[in-house]
This record gives structure tokens, C-alpha cells and sequence, in this order.
């Protein structure tokens, strides 16, 4: 089950226009006139005085608390409180050192032996070692949740002593990446609970070895969660850090804009345009704006309907107004280049499509529609309040009722939305499905593996393509991205030019970026796309 991710992919921006629908016990999340809350007091200089980092999300953080398959808006927390072998530096595009000082890999890329740095404990008090390492990948393995697919190349591990942890792969595949993913790479004690482990999780306890550990959970609070220095970290507490964290869920943006300008809180995962722009002029506050690796896809249905015809999902395409969408989001959105975001290996620079309605109105006639020819009546489902989506509809919409295309959309909860697509009667599907995608680590595989690989039940291939020939080059992605880098750069390149030029089965009108806004005092903040939403604290100096 991979649903959960994409809840938080759909629903972060969701929550844009999305006003006070939180609610628990009678009180609604992110009043206006909400007082300041313990642990956060105002600083001069516009964020907290204390040692407690502010987070303020707009959903609820916690859905799963089990490392093994947490895949949702959690990785805001727990990637502060466990750890992976690696972690992804985007600077570097290279795995770098966490639970791992070093690795190798053999030659052949079916061999890799990392060593674990020494002195690391759990939580727990038991020491990271190289058998613990191995007992929590077998067991997020063995649940086969989440992202627990990335361990799909282990054939078998061995802890060869304390610091050695060999794995030996079925087939080529960049581990070191796959150690740095933003789910199901997690280390932990599973010797954590004497009784059932994923209950004693769920009851919010943790075996991770990061830098905080759980103080306080209260679901449907609004504070919902209280991080602790763990005081036996192998990074040690010298110098400037934060000793908690505290993650106030607050659904409306105003609000939470407000308490920042207020300085109760540290740092607004985002903002919408106006109020971003109104964050970059205000002395106390300071905003970032980084590329992610997070796209929109509009999925085209290629088994069913209208759109079986190649030549009207090909019209499809040139009717988007790639332009005024982007420029519409006033920064919040780049130009796609292909269907790998810029930053990853397989990106292709140069595929930034255009609109082409003459395009799109000679492609509608061949098929014998477009003004003057049939009408053609098409279904729509996207996010419902989500206004970047919404506004991608809106001028589709426009332009295709030129071309004598009737298109209805349906704004739907993201459940509602999925189960529509994977209906079991095709019929009931939908002919156009918006969503988001981001990969589970920083490689392009994930979105050729989850959304256009052949499956038997519909999960996100949401257009349906059934091709054998690209399911054969997908599959052999990992061993040439581990191998031969040359090769799979080229073997990324004509998998885009046939699932987007000659299947027609998406469109990708943009890559978000990311725009944060946080106090004055905070510093050394970096936004990682490679881990969505997530502020490794531990990295940060609380400022004067």
C-alpha cells in the first residue's frame, strides 16, 4: 500500500483553501485569536526565545507511527527521530554519511558493505549495530508496506560483525541512494516492546536513534506533537541546537502567517502567493523559495472512452496552457522539462511543452471531433480545494470549449478521487486524473515503477498503460542507474519521448517549488527535496 503518501502529496496544497475544517472536540485548529501556547514565547527579533522550534503544518501529522510502514505527512517527524544508512545530499546529488560512515559496492553493483559509524545508541539504550540494522530492513521488508518495495533488489543481508552490514542484491541497484529514502529506510530496535511491536508503536512510542525522541502525542490537538532532545545522540549537543520541537497544526493560512508574524512559531511549511509575498518584506521573517522534485501529472485514460484514441490524448497535451499556468503561480511552479524534475538523473532538458490549440484543433479533426466535427464530452477529477489544480482545470476548460470539447471536472477528496480510478468497472473511471507525484528517494525510477509500469490492480498507473516493451525498460532501470549511468540517462530518455510523445498518456504542466517561510532567528536552514516538507532541526542554530 503506497496510498498514503499521496495524501499528503494531494493534501498539502489542498489545505490551501481549505478554511478551519479541522476540528476536534469542539475546537477548531488554528483560531484566529489563539494565545500563545507553552514552550513557544515571542521573541524581538520574530520567532521563539526558547529553545523549542515551532512547526506548523497544515494537516495532521501523524497517520502510522510504525517505521517500517509510515508513508505519510509523519516524515515531517520522524526524520527527526530515526535515522537511515544515508541521507541524500541535493547539493551533492550524491548519498552522504548518517547511520553509515562508509560504504562499497562491487563492480558489478550486486555487492554493497557499509560500516556503521560507532557509538550510536537507540533510543532504547541499545546500541545501532550492524544486527540491528539488519533485524529492522528484514522487518520493514517482511510488512511489505509503505515504500517497503525499495528493498526490492536484497536477496539477503548479513551483519558480518558489530560496524559491517553486507547485503548481497538479486540485481544491480544504487543502494546507497535506496538507503537515503524518505520512508521505509529507517533504523530501529525491533527488540523495542516484549509484546506485539506495530501496537506498542501505534500507542506512540519509539525505537529510532535520531536526535529527538517522542515527549508528547495528542491527536486531534492542536499541538499534536512534542519532540525531546535525546540526550545520548552520537552527534553530541555542543554548540547552538533546538532541544524541542513542537508541531502545531494550524489549517489556515492566515492564521498561521499570523503567528508567525507574531513570532510564537518558527516555521510555516507554506504560504499562498500574496502572503508570501507579504512574508518576503516583513523584517521578522524570512522565506525561501527551492526547487522541488514534486510534479503534476495529468493522466490521460488509454484503455477506455474517448481517449483510447492516441491522436486525442495527443490534442489533449496541446490544449494545456503550459504558460499562463505557470506564470499564474507567481513562483510556486516552474516549467516541467519531461517527466523527471531537474536535479535527477534522466531530467531532459528541452521538453518544456507549449500550448498549440491549431495543433490540438487538426488532432481533434483527424479523430473527427473539434469544431465543426462531433462534440466531445470528457470526465475530469482532481483535488478538491486545491487551488493550483483547480486553476489547471479552469483554463483547460477554456480552451478546449473553443475546440468544441465539453470537458466536466470534479474536485474530489483524495480517497473519493482514487477509488474512482482504480474502480473495478472501467466505465466508472474517470477519462483525466490530476495528481501530484514525488519519488520515495531521490531517483526517477519511482515515478516509472508506481505510475506507468503495467498492474494488475490499479494502483497509480492511473492511465492505464499497458505496455510490455516500456514495462522491459523499467525494469532494468535500477541495474543501468547503478551500472551504467550513460545508459540509463539514455534509457530515461526514450521512456519519456514513448509514454509522452507517443502514448499521449500524461501531461506534466509543472514542478512545484517549494516557498517557506520562518523566523528571523532561525539559521541554517536547507530545504531537501529529496525528504518533502521535512526541517531536519537537529541541523539548525537558534538565533538571538
Amino acid at each position: 500500500m503506497r496510498w498514503h503518501k499521496r495524501l499528503l502529496a494531494a493534501g498539502a496544497v489542498a489545505a490551501v483553501t481549505v478554511t478551519a475544517a479541522a476540528c476536534s472536540g469542539g475546537q477548531v485548529r488554528g483560531a484566529a485569536d489563539s494565545a500563545p501556547q507553552s514552550g513557544s514565547s515571542a521573541g524581538a527579533a520574530g520567532g521563539t526565545a526558547d529553545d523549542t522550534f515551532t512547526y506548523v503544518p497544515n494537516l495532521d501529522v501523524v497517520t502510522d507511527w510504525d517505521p517500517a510502514s509510515s508513508y505519510s505527512n509523519e516524515n515531517i517527524a520522524m526524520e527527526n527521530i530515526y535515522e537511515s544508512l544515508t541521507r541524500y545530499n541535493p547539493q551533492t546529488k550524491k548519498a552522504e554519511p548518517r547511520l553509515a560512515s562508509s560504504w562499497t559496492s562491487s563492480p558489478d553493483g550486486k555487492k554493497w558493505t557499509f560500516t556503521l559509524r560507532e557509538g550510536a545508541k537507540f533510543h532504547t539504550g541499545k546500541p545501532v549495530d550492524a544486527a540491528a540494522a539488519k533485524a529492522s530492513i528484514e522487518r520493514t521488508i517482511k510488512e511489505g508496506q509503505g515504500a517497503a518495495y525499495i528493498w526490492g533488489a536484497v536477496k539477503k543481508i548479513e551483519a558480518k560483525d558489530a560496524t559491517t552490514l553486507e547485503f548481497t542484491l538479486k540485481y544491480p541497484a544504487p543502494l546507497d541512494l535506496i538507503a537515503s529514502a524518505g520512508y521505509a529506510s529507517y533504523i530501529y530496535d525491533t527488540t523495542a516492546a516484549s509484546g506485539d511491536l506495530k501496537k506498542w508503536f501505534g500507542e506512540g512510542h519509539d525505537a529510532g536513534s535520531g536526535p529527538y525522541t517522542i515527549d508528547t502525542w495528542q491527536k486531534g490537538k492542536e499541538t499534536e506533537l512534542t519532540l525531546k532532545a535525546f540526550d545520548d545522540y552520537w552527534g553530541g549537543w555542543d554548540g547552538a541546537h533546538y532541544k524541542k520541537i513542537a508541531y502545531r497544526v494550524t489549517p489556515e493560512l492566515t492564521t498561521a502567517w499570523q503567528l508567525l508574524q507574531r513570532g510564537e512559531v518558527s516555521f510555516v511549511q507554506r504560504l499562498n502567493a500574496q502572503l508570501f509575498a507579504q512574508a518576503g518584506s516583513t523584517d521578522t521573517v524570512q522565506t525561501s523559495q527551492t526547487p522541488s522534485f514534486q510534479n503534476l501529472l495529468v493522466l490521460f485514460n488509454t484503455a477506455d472512452g474517448p481517449l483510447k484514441d492516441v491522436k486525442l490524448r495527443q490534442a489533449l497535451q496541446k490544449a494545456i496552457d503550459y504558460d499562463g499556468l505557470v506564470a499564474a503561480l507567481k513562483g510556486a511552479g516552474v516549467a516541467a522539462s519531461g517527466l523527471v524534475p531537474e536535479g535527477l538523473l534522466g531530467n531532459i532538458p528541452g521538453m518544456t511543452p507549449k500550448q498549440d490549440l491549431a495543433g490540438a484543433e487538426a488532432l481533434l479533426k483527424e479523430a473527427g471531433y473539434g469544431p465543426g466535427g462531433k462534440p466531445l464530452d470528457l470526465t475530469l477529477t482532481y483535488a478538491q480545494g486545491d487551488a493550483d489544480q483547480e486553476l489547471l482545470v479552469t483554463l483547460l476548460s477554456s480552451a478546449l470549449d473553443k475546440l468544441n470539447v465539453k470537458l466536466s471536472a470534479k474536485p474530489l477528496q483524495w480517497t473519493t478521487q482514487w477509488d474512482q480510478g482504480k474502480a473495478k468497472d472501467p466505465s466508472k473511471r474517470q477519462d483525466i486524473f490530476v495528481m501530484y507525484w514525488f519519488p520515495d528517494y531521490a531517483d526517477a525510477y519511482s515515478w516509472f515503477i508506481n505510475v506507468f509500469h503495467s498492474e494488475k490492480d490499479v494502483q497509480f498507473n492511473l492511465s492505464y498503460l499497458k505496455d510490455p516493451a516500456i514495462d522491459k525498460e523499467i525494469d532494468e532501470l535500477p541495474a543501468l542507474t547503478a551500472t551504467d549511468q550513460a545508459a540509463a540517462e539514455k534509457a530515461y530518455t526514450d521512456l519519456q519521448n514513448k509514454i509522452i510523445n507517443e502514448q499521449a498518456a500524461v501531461a506534466v504542466p509543472y514542478v512545484q517549488n517549494y516557498q517557506r517561510a520562518y523566523s528571523k532567528s532561525v539559521q541554517g536552514y536547507v530545504d531537501n527535496p529529496a525528504y518533502p516538507n521535512v526541517v531536519f532541526v537537529y541541523d539548525l542554530k537558534p538565533g538571538a
